[in-house]
């Protein structure tokens, strides 16, 4: 399965780690982490996937590849700046959301048009957002609502 991890692209230390244990979690369970490829919750998912021997798909803001975090297998230029959001869930069989603003609440909201489930930790209150309590629980909630 993939799964779309969405967030802050600046976060705490604490929502950092949440993130790199969902990322680490889904590898271990054999699920390719799909992100938007750039820094804070998305660069902590890919670091916990790769390290735990992962695949990671990053789904670009801008022109230039090399923009990717450097956790990120497969990056994918887009050039669609803040509309690429609608891509990074739509190659996600599911979405955990961890933390964010605006950007990830678009992603929030594309997770509905598109009917994925949606486990969020530490993120907005949302119509059909699960709220969770643990990297763990997150990734147990979109396995289940997926299978």
């Amino acid at each position: 399965m993939r799964v779309s991890v969405i967030g802050g692209s600046t976060v705490t230390d604490e929502r950092a780690a949440d993130a790199e244990a969902v990322g680490r979690l889904l590898a271990e369970r054999d699920h390719t982490v799909v992100c938007g490829g750039l820094g804070g919750v998305m660069e902590a998912a890919c670091r916990g996937a790769s390290e735990a021997g992962g695949r990671t798909v990053g789904i670009l803001p801008g022109e230039d590849r090399g923009a990717a975090n450097p956790h990120v297998d497969t990056a994918i230029a887009t050039g669609l700046g803040h509309a690429r959001n609608a891509l990074v869930v739509m190659n996600g069989d599911a979405v955990v959301a961890v933390d964010g603003g605006v950007g990830t609440l678009s992603e929030v909201g594309f997770a509905g048009v598109y009917d994925r489930p949606i486990a969020g930790l530490d993120t907005h209150d949302a119509p059909g957002v699960e709220a969770v309590d643990s990297p763990r629980a997150a990734v147990e909630y979109v396995e289940s609502a997926v299978e």
